[in-house]
């Protein structure tokens, strides 16, 4: 059940939600954005092992306000400031999983580069909207996104890693189509990288850690 049970539901309620559910009414549909979350976060429980890291409390944390995040978004601020201290909780769980090696440590240049490029035209995009109260909250989030991705590329996995690119993906085409200009089928876009990145970074507690108990 936990190896494929709850990861087939999770895909097939989140396809669900973003291709056949109607935007209206927005209770149902806030409903059934949610479920899938709610399936990862029994997923992740159920890959927790008999010995339990800091680590992986971080991670649980971190999926928490995410979830946090997906339900109140609407309010945007609030919904930022929920799935920012969920990127500093899965930043903090990254952080105590580092296997540096040089290479690792250099994608800090493409990531840096990448924020750089599409955070300016955001910005550029919110004083030309006379939104400028968004700038910090927006600048802040960008900074700490991109740090978390560069921490799980640093621990050497490859599920936390492309889960926490996927991530940047699915916020930049949030925030671009929000600020900048519609892009075609930005819903969908958004979601499929959204909750591709939510599995991919909890799978990756299935990974051991040198040292540590491996999850079962």
């Amino acid at each position: 059940m936990v190896k494929w049970g709850l990861p087939l539901l999770f895909a097939l309620t989140g396809l669900i939600y973003i291709f056949v559910i109607p935007m209206e009414p927005e209770g149902v549909k806030l409903t059934f954005k949610l479920i899938p979350m709610a399936l990862l976060m029994v997923y992740a429980w159920r890959l927790l092992p008999q010995q339990r890291q800091s680590w992986h409390w971080l991670m649980l944390a971190g999926l928490l306000f995410c979830a946090v995040g997906d339900g109140t978004i609407r309010w945007f601020v609030i919904g930022l400031s929920a799935f920012l201290i969920g990127h500093l909780f899965y930043l903090s769980a990254f952080c105590k999983r580092l296997r540096v090696t040089p290479l690792r440590v250099a994608a800090i240049i493409p990531i840096g580069i990448y924020a750089f490029l599409v955070g300016s035209q955001i910005i550029n995009a919110l004083y030309d909207k006379d939104e400028t109260a968004l700038v910090i909250p927006v600048l802040v989030y960008m900074i700490a996104i991109s740090v978390m991705a560069w921490t799980a590329i640093m621990t050497g996995s490859k599920s936390a890693a492309f889960g926490a690119l996927l991530f940047v993906i699915s916020d930049s085409i949030l925030s671009w189509n929000m600020f900048v200009g519609e892009i075609a089928y930005s819903h969908a876009l958004i979601m499929l990288t959204y909750y591709s990145a939510q599995f991919l970074i909890i799978s990756s507690m299935r990974e051991s850690v040198p040292g540590r108990p491996a999850p079962r």
